[in-house]
């Protein structure tokens, strides 16, 4: 998506669609203020025959949060065209942040989307306490987002009447520092655009992205940002033990596969392993023998957002070249019913060597995933390691779509995660993992059963992780309720959410201020 960042505030406008900010400011005694303006907004309108006043005084507008009202002015100001005005209520202007920057530029860029626009332009929100720069990011972050549609499997026909995607200009009122706007701006698309690739990634249904077409996609991703890629399949997974991940993926005629991305940013003589992204990829999950009932198991290809974001994550690191030596690690399968699948009541040797009775093949995540683990901390060595995973329901019904569950063995690592989360409006929960938790996990006939009892279903999963991790800083992040959504925002649609790329990036830049 085509951003581009002007100084002059509205007077520098030309557009299909001018997108204006309004807030709605309370009064001393509380109560509801008219709608306000924002600073040369006032000078526009009657260089177009008064049609915002207008607009205002009819009285249907106060400006609230989400509130809109498209006007169409009647003539041109200047040598700038303009052929419609949105006024979009932010609310009161003091209690503006980040997101609700986010929010104003997805609702704008979505705006223009419907209305198959092709120039959009949006005045920047001012208020107290918001630096330009941030809001910049934020601007280009909501509209890249707020644009984005899953339309691949749509026919030529349907394309052709599809909205296309708006050029879309940021306008400030400053001159100075524009440089650095343009900047933060050019940065927060690479973000948002990977996290639309995560988005692409999970949305894609599973017969177009088996395990196989994850790694293609991973390669592909490598090939245009400079990342190292490596795939381990077949005689080569047996090889290196991989027997929980083969397990899960032995069902199915796509077999699994171990995907290896690497972003080789530190400098030379850096002290210390890197830090490791490991994602979960099953690419569809039917739950195997212990099949999944009909309703709603279509939903089912959305099983490797983890890996998604790991991919969309990595793409960024490269893309913005940040500074360090970060590792991304997906554990890719299909857990399918077949003959040859895997069972209840199996015991598998995972590659660590720690042994696992399978009491429920619907939980094979936590069983790739412990594999991937391991190689992570064996093979890299690394200072910290985060996973994330679509691993339960439970995550769903305790956090519903608004936090990712967060635990793991590192105070100091948790909270850099729900700092990285507030940043970036993708919050996380931090939960304990407790002595209990394990010993549900325990098996009589095993090191480690697979599936434990309802109660604590988030904490007993991560409990299970951790046993794979050593001594490892390490967090997992459950993102079962926050990997996709049925709820309509004004940045996110319905399906991939593509949580967990922007703050993982947030995380890492943070790790490089603390070793600079």
């Amino acid at each position: 998506m085509k951003i581009s960042v002007k100084s002059g505030g509205v007077s520098a406008a030309s557009a299909d669609l001018l997108v204006i900010p309004v807030s709605s400011e309370p009064t001393k005694t509380g109560r509801e203020a008219g709608p306000r303006l924002p600073q040369g907004v006032a000078g526009l309108d009657r260089g177009l025959g008064g049609v915002i006043a207008q607009g205002l005084a009819s009285g249907d507008f106060q400006g609230r949060p989400d509130q809109r009202m498209l006007l169409y002015p009647a003539s041109k100001t200047g040598q700038k065209s303009i052929g419609r005005i949105l006024l979009l209520g932010i609310g009161d202007r003091n209690a503006l942040t980040l997101d609700s920057v986010r929010r104003f530029a997805g609702a704008a860029t979505g705006e223009a989307r419907e209305r198959k626009l092709r120039r959009l332009a949006i005045l920047a929100p001012r208020a107290r306490g918001l630096r330009a720069e941030a809001c910049a990011g934020a601007l280009a972050e909501g509209a890249v987002l707020g644009a984005y549609r899953y339309d691949r499997f749509k026919s030529q026909s349907s394309a052709a009447r599809s909205p296309g995607v708006p050029t879309t200009t940021l306008l400030f009122d400053r001159s100075e520092g524009l440089s650095d706007l343009r900047k933060s701006a050019k940065e927060a698309v690479i973000c948002a655009e990977s996290q639309n690739i995560a988005r692409d990634l999970s949305n894609a249904p599973g017969n177009e992205l088996p395990p196989a077409g994850l790694a293609r996609e991973a390669r592909r991703v490598a090939r245009e940002t400079g990342l190292h890629c490596r795939v381990i399949r077949g005689a080569e997974l047996e090889r290196g033990k991989f027997s929980a991940l083969l397990a899960v993926g032995s069902g199915s005629v796509n077999p699994p596969q171990l995907i290896v991305l690497e972003h080789r940013g530190a400098r030379k003589g850096s002290s210390g392993g890197p830090l490791c992204l490991v994602g979960k990829g099953i690419t569809f999950d039917s739950g195997g023998i212990s099949i999944k009932p009909s309703a709603g198991m279509g939903d089912m290809k959305h099983d490797m957002s983890g890996a998604a974001a790991v991919v969309g994550a990595l793409r960024a690191a490269a893309a913005l070249n940040l500074p360090a030596h970060v590792v991304g690690i997906i554990a890719a399968a299909e857990n399918m019913p077949s003959g040859t699948a895997y069972r209840p009541g199996d015991v598998i040797r995972s590659r660590s060597g720690k042994t696992i009775e399978v009491t429920n093949t619907d939980a094979e995540g936590r069983v790739v995933l412990a594999d991937a683990l391991d190689y992570a901390v064996k093979q890299y060595k690394p200072k910290a390691m985060i996973d994330l995973a679509t691993l339960t329901g439970a995550a769903m019904i305790a956090f519903g779509p608004w936090a990712t569950g967060a635990m793991g063995n590192d105070d100091a690592l948790l909270e850099e995660i729900r700092q990285a989360g507030e940043e970036t409006s993708e919050r996380m929960c931090v939960i304990p993992l407790l002595p209990e938790h394990l010993k549900e996990m325990s098996s009589p006939i095993a090191d480690l059963k697979n599936s434990g009892a309802r109660e604590g279903g988030v904490s007993t999963a991560g409990a299970f992780l951790q046993e794979f991790v050593g001594g490892t800083p390490w967090a997992h992040l459950d993102i079962a309720g926050t990997g996709w959504t049925n709820r309509r925002t004004p940045y996110h649609r319905q399906g991939a959410t593509g949580v967990g790329v922007r703050m993982l990036v947030a995380w890492v830049r943070a790790r490089v201020q603390q070793n600079a």
